[in-house]
Formats: C-alpha cells, sequence, structure tokens
C-alpha cells in the first residue's frame, strides 16, 4: 500500500504564515501538520509516499526528505490547481495498480489506523458535524456502507462528513473515474474533486465502508489551529525536550519548548507550543504557538500564532497605582 498526501494548497486561510511556509509544515503541539499525519501512517506499516505539492513545494521535500530519510518517497508538482481529484490523477504512473491510502495534507485524526490499514475493504473516514454544507457529505447504509456521497450539498441528506482519510482498494476503478471527470464532466470553475470520483466509484459497483474517527483536529485557520493545539498538547502532555534551565520562569503544562530555547522572567502556559532556539523574556504566554528563532521581550500573549524568525518587543511600564483604579491598556 502506498500513502498520498497532497499538500499542494496555498493555505489561505492562514496567512500571513503560509507566505512563506506551506500549511503542512506549521508546527501544532511540537510537531508540523505533515508529521502527525506521516507518523501515524508509518506506524500502520506504511513505507513509500507520494506528495502532491505545489506553492512552496521545495520545503516540504527538503523536510520529509531531512526528517525521514529511510521512508521511499516520491514528490509529484500541482502545477495548475485544479482541484483534489487532479491531485490524485497525477499519481497514477508512480500507484500502478497498488493500494492507496489518501489523507488530505491538513487532516489530523484520531482512528486505528492499523484496523483501517489491514481492512479487506476499502474504507472512508466519518464525522458528524453540526453542519456538514461545506463538507463532503457520506450516506451510510445500515450495513455500514456509503450509499452516496456529495461534495457540499446545499440540502444535506445526512451529517456525516468526510474528513479527507480515504483508503482505496480499487485504484484502477478510480483512475478510470479520476479520468472519465477529468475529460467528461468539466467543471465550471476548473477543477474535479475526489468526492465526484468516489461517488462515480460507487456506481460502476465498488463498495466503500465507513468508519467513524474518534476526533478530527481542525488545522485550516488560526482560531481553530490554536484550539487544536490545545487539546493535542492535553491528550500527548507536552513535551520539554533536552537539558534546560529557564532563569525565574514559570511553566504552566501543558506546553511543548523545543530545544535550544532561551527562556527567562517569564510565565509560559498553558497549551503553548515554542519552536527552537527561540528567546523569551519578561513575557506573559498562554495558549499561542511560537515559531523556531523568535524574539519575544516584555509581551503579553494570548490566543497567538507567531511565526517563525519573528521579532516582538512590547512596552516597559513603570506604574504606581492608587485604590479603586482601573486602568485598560487594550
Amino acid at each position: 500500500m502506498k500513502a498520498i498526501i497532497p499538500v499542494a494548497g496555498a493555505g489561505t486561510k492562514l496567512r500571513p504564515h503560509t507566505y512563506t511556509q506551506p500549511k503542512a509544515l506549521i508546527p501544532i503541539a511540537g510537531k508540523t501538520i505533515l508529521s502527525f499525519i506521516v507518523d501515524q501512517l508509518h506506524e500502520a506499516g506504511i513505507s513509500e509516499f507520494i506528495f502532491i505539492v505545489g506553492y512552496l513545494g521545495e520545503k516540504i521535500e527538503d523536510y520529509v526528505k531531512q526528517t525521514y530519510p529511510n521512508l521511499t518517497t516520491h514528490f509529484v508538482f500541482q502545477n495548475e490547481r485544479q482541484g483534489t481529484g487532479h491531485a490524485i490523477e497525477l499519481a497514477r504512473a508512480i500507484v500502478g495498480t497498488d493500494e492507496v491510502f489518501v489523507v488530505l495534507g491538513d487532516t489530523i485524526c484520531e482512528y486505528d489506523v492499523k484496523e483501517v490499514v489491514d481492512s479487506p475493504y476499502s474504507m472512508l473516514g466519518i464525522k458528524k458535524v453540526d453542519d456538514p454544507r461545506n463538507f463532503g457529505v457520506a450516506s451510510v447504509g445500515e450495513d455500514g456502507f456509503i450509499e452516496q456521497l456529495v461534495e457540499k450539498p446545499a440540502i444535506p441528506k445526512s451529517n456525516m462528513a468526510l474528513v479527507g482519510l480515504y483508503k482505496i482498494k480499487e485504484t484502477r476503478i478510480l483512475f478510470e473515474c479520476l479520468h472519465y471527470l477529468h475529460t467528461k464532466e468539466a467543471n465550471p470553475i476548473g477543477e474535479y474533486i475526489l468526492t465526484d470520483a468516489l461517488e462515480c466509484m460507487i456506481k460502476r459497483g465498488a463498495k466503500f465502508q465507513a468508519f467513524k474517527v474518534k476526533n478530527w483536529f481542525d488545522c485550516g485557520k488560526k482560531e481553530t489551529l490554536l484550539e487544536s493545539n490545545a487539546t493535542l498538547l492535553k491528550k500527548f502532555g507536552g513535551n520539554i525536550t533536552g537539558k534546560h534551565e529557564y532563569k525565574d520562569t514559570i511553566i504552566i503544562p501543558p506546553v511543548s519548548i523545543a530545544p535550544g530555547c532561551n527562556i527567562s522572567n517569564s510565565i509560559i502556559g498553558p497549551h503553548v507550543a515554542i519552536g527552537a532556539n527561540t528567546s523569551i523574556k519578561h513575557s506573559i504566554i498562554r495558549d499561542s504557538i511560537i515559531g523556531s528563532y523568535t524574539s519575544l521581550y516584555e509581551v503579553v500573549l494570548d490566543n497567538s500564532l507567531i511565526g517563525s524568525d519573528a521579532s516582538v518587543k512590547g512596552l516597559s511600564r513603570s506604574l504606581n497605582i492608587g485604590d479603586n483604579t482601573e486602568i485598560d491598556f487594550g
């Protein structure tokens, strides 16, 4: 089985961070989004990966080759963004007739990966959502198999959303349907999507068993990225790597602090992830993600996302405040 991970999107909802960094390499809970995905699949026995890259794709390639030198990896450039279906079709020559596990590059989920990989059926990950109109929606029969798939329906027949996990055994039918959509059913916006290809497969006799994920961590925009960071830190307990001595500093778990950080006279946590070689002095940080090689001095940060190689300095104040006084610096 080969894994296909499309990571060609521009990540517009996470700008300005994605101007210089692919969304898949945004840090969360001490790891990149991409590492969460690759580690899960590799631990389940998959060792060959196909990355569909585009914008800033060379950074994805450099990161993967440096972090996972023992994996078999392929990098396919999606020069024209014509949708998820187009991204998967680009991998056809590498896939051949092998089974594939497609995981969208911003999808972090909790589920039994090994059970899905070893299942004799093709399988699609689903989760109940309040408003399914912005997702691919699955109608699931009483036998647990999917009867119909519709992408972003105006009137959904189900509240079961596709989460971006697709294990496909019938790859021959998959690529036939992708080719059919590409040549016969041009989308008005110039894209063709994987959900439509899967529905085509069902109409041609392929069977997909649905499996529910325990948790689905949204990494698509700042607010949900920070929520996911906090949840994952609570789950895994955070990590402070290597020997460290943070002078006159209080750490409120869970936090993740990478090696090489210089922290003093500060309060860090809870729910903070800090990249490598970052300097923080005389500051209070909570519910935030801080990049690598960043400098923070005399700042108070809450629910913040700070990139790498950034510098933030606050304003030092000396106050003499009497009783019954209220001051708002905001």
